[in-house]
């Protein structure tokens, strides 16, 4: 049998098989441990670039979460978002809590994300904010009796009611508007019943109601207690560990708080 042809070599054409992935993951991590991270607040925050790319959240110098974002939500709307519900919450000092982020202008359809849970995990980093519920978004009214596990973001630094909130005084305000309101400034969820399932506007009690609030800034929990008074026994604020609801019924909730 006679041996095999050698390969030619050829000076004006080769062959570069490019990792593009490992590549990025490798320059990636080299970049977060140069960093130094930076107090997770809103002037912090705001010297962020809105684009794409990941960031890493620190809990007392430990790192807790990895997360990515894309182009459309952008880095510092994320953090920001982070920063809210950071503040918003018993028992989690924002002074504690820091960040690194890295924006990507090359970001196909990689999971950066899961590559650098793994590549920490493997350096026995328990980065215990992710899986914890941390990044959730409102859960939805099938799982708001769902128990939490001990360990849960929710259960371990749960929503804090005596935040302040600031209200345009007068009478005859409606509890559909005051909702509203929380809803669109709070860093955690204010979900209400709407006229039918599907629909987006709020049942017509909640729109025909009036409510005249104290003047100056009032704790959320004191403007749930006026709503909870004018909407009366047919209807139930509860206070869960991680968001709020308001809904015509009678019904008892492993971890909620009714507010009266």
């Amino acid at each position: 049998m006679g041996s095999a042809e050698p390969i030619a070599i050829m000076e004006h054409f080769r062959v570069l098989e490019f990792d593009l992935h490992d590549a990025l993951l490798r320059d990636l991590i080299a970049n977060f441990e140069q960093m130094i991270p930076a107090k997770l607040n809103s002037e912090n925050v705001d010297q962020v670039n809105d684009g794409q790319g990941v960031y890493q959240l620190f809990f007392r110098e430990e790192l807790v979460y990895i997360g990515k974002t894309d182009r459309e939500a952008g880095l510092r709307l994320r953090l920001q978002r982070h920063c809210g519900k950071v503040r918003s919450r018993v028992g989690l000092n924002q002074a504690d809590v820091s960040f690194k982020a890295v924006q990507i202008y090359v970001f196909t359809a990689m999971d950066l994300e899961g590559a650098l849970i793994r590549h920490y995990k493997g350096k026995k980093l328990p980065l215990s904010w992710n899986l914890s519920g941390f990044g959730s978004n409102d859960p939805g009214r099938e799982r708001d009796n769902s128990r939490l596990k001990i360990n849960h973001f929710d259960s371990c630094y749960p929503i804090d009611l005596e935040m302040l909130v600031h209200f345009d005084c007068g009478d005859g305000r409606s509890a559909a508007s005051i909702l509203k309101q929380l809803k669109d400034e709070l860093p955690f969820t204010i979900r209400y019943q709407s006229s039918s399932p599907r629909s987006k506007t709020p049942h017509a009690e909640l729109i025909n109601s009036s409510i005249s609030l104290p003047p100056g800034p009032i704790s959320v929990r004191t403007v749930l207690i006026h709503i909870a008074s004018e909407l009366g026994r047919e209807w139930q604020v509860t206070a869960l560990p991680g968001h709020v609801i308001i809904y015509r019924e009678e019904r008892i909730y492993d971890h909620g708080v009714v507010i009266r």
